[in-house]
């Protein structure tokens, strides 16, 4: 374990020491260069980091790659030439050898496999960064799915962290004060430490297939206690197809998936105060009837009764186009840095266009929006560049870094998904004030 954890750290620390030579290199060369010229370099350095951060992470199993794959999410904190490269941690990692998932699976579940299951594929159906799934079968006959964490990625968690945000300082990707990259890195720390718990995700499927019992065509999967432990989860086996396939079903059918994946993310969140924040798609699954699979309960984000009613405020502001009253809100949720700087009200304006098209909000679109064909992810950029001047009065803020994950992971969803539809009613049942 000791040789293993040094390895993994000097892979890291040798990442890290590449990563500063490059960046004192980069600006030795362009100290007399051009505003311009100097900004062309600095992308260009950037994209070789971030390839180097990608490339080295995508080789280690666990935490590290986890810390990758959750840092891609988080775009407005990450350089976007760093962000595109660790996007490519969101494919599939390569599976661990069957005869150390056997060895987890009895050490965790302390009995043979061949007495816990009567039948157990050696080859998982799906890998990822810190555990892979196996199908399986009970005694009794019933069909399960095992998830499996891979051995010691708890114990490598924090240390791969320190060096992750060691080598984005070094590299000079974290622009931002001290204080709000510890709110940040805490925030991953905790999420990753949340979904290293599989007795803690098993509470969530719980509560979450509790909470959504009556919702028709949303399908949670339940728990096998028996065969669950700290590192191992065992589920009843729901399956349906994937994104890439429900893409080309009926516009009908594909209504009642957005609508579902709708009700999944803003029934959390504004009843039940807590939400699935990994909205991969890879973490659901789809049926002909319009029905929802959802997967992974582990990157679960609780918010307080008073977060929930400032985001629902600034949901029905927004709606009214009400720009003061936004600012606001923003500055309360620590998104906007309390200044004297001002910035215009047609700033927001121009935000509140672009981002509310999607919802089919009048006077911005009204009807059937065509998320096929959206263009918001391409103005939302076009806008980044025009309004550069503005930026340095807004933040990333940790109270909503969870939630911009999940609604920009759900609105790509239904990009994928390829589904026309018109959002309007469903954004009034949540947003609405409740009429007492």
């Amino acid at each position: 374990m000791a040789k293993s954890s040094g390895k993994r750290f000097m892979k890291l620390a040798g990442m890290t020491a590449s990563i500063a030579g490059k960046a004192a290199k980069n600006s030795l060369k362009h100290l007399s260069s051009d505003e311009e010229k100097r900004l062309q370099a600095r992308s260009e350095m950037m994209q070789d980091v971030g390839v180097q951060i990608a490339e080295t992470l995508g080789e280690m199993k666990g935490a590290v790659m986890k810390v990758g794959q959750i840092a891609s999410q988080y775009k407005d904190v990450f350089p976007p030439e760093v962000a595109a490269a660790l996007e490519k941690l969101q494919k599939d990692a390569p599976p661990m050898p069957y005869s150390q998932i056997k060895t987890q699976v009895e050490r965790e579940l302390k009995a043979p496999i061949e007495e816990l299951f009567t039948a157990f594929e050696e080859t998982p159906f799906a890998a990822a960064s810190i555990g892979q799934v196996h199908k399986a079968t009970l005694p009794s006959g019933q069909k399960v799915v095992v998830k499996v964490q891979y051995p010691d990625v708890d114990e490598n968690c924090d240390s791969d962290l320190k060096q992750v945000r060691m080598a984005l300082k070094i590299a000079g990707v974290l622009n931002m004060s001290r204080e709000l990259q510890d709110k940040l890195f805490n925030e991953i720390r905790q999420s990753l430490q949340d979904e290293l718990d599989y007795i803690k995700e098993a509470n969530n499927l719980r509560v979450f297939g509790s909470f959504h019992a009556n919702d028709e065509g949303l399908i949670i999967p339940k728990v096998i206690g028996s065969h669950t432990s700290k590192r191992v989860l065992t589920l009843t086996e729901e399956m349906g197809e994937t994104l890439t396939v429900a893409a080309t079903w009926d516009n009908e059918v594909k209504q009642k998936i957005a609508e579902r994946l709708f009700h999944f993310t803003a029934g959390q969140l504004f009843g039940l105060y807590r939400m699935h924040c990994d909205p991969h798609p890879g973490n659901f699954a789809f049926r002909t009837d319009g029905s929802v699979v959802a997967y992974d309960f582990g990157g679960i984000r609780s918010y307080s009764d008073s977060e929930v009613q400032l985001f629902r405020r600034f949901a029905q502001h927004a709606l009214k186009s009400d720009v003061t009253a936004l600012e606001q809100d923003l500055i309360a949720l620590d998104i906007r840095r309390e200044d004297d700087k001002q910035v215009p009200g047609e700033f927001y304006e121009k935000w509140l266009e672009i981002g509310l098209k999607p919802l089919s909000v009048s006077p911005y679109h009204e009807g059937d929006f065509d998320f096929a064909s959206s263009q918001v992810h391409h103005e939302a950029i076009a806008q980044m560049r025009t309004s550069l001047k503005y930026f340095g009065q807004f933040q990333p803020s940790a109270t909503t870094m969870m939630l911009d994950r999940t609604v920009s992971g759900q609105y790509w969803n239904l990009v994928n998904l390829g589904v026309e539809i018109d959002l309007s009613p469903l954004v009034d049942q949540y947003i609405t004030i409740p009429k007492h």
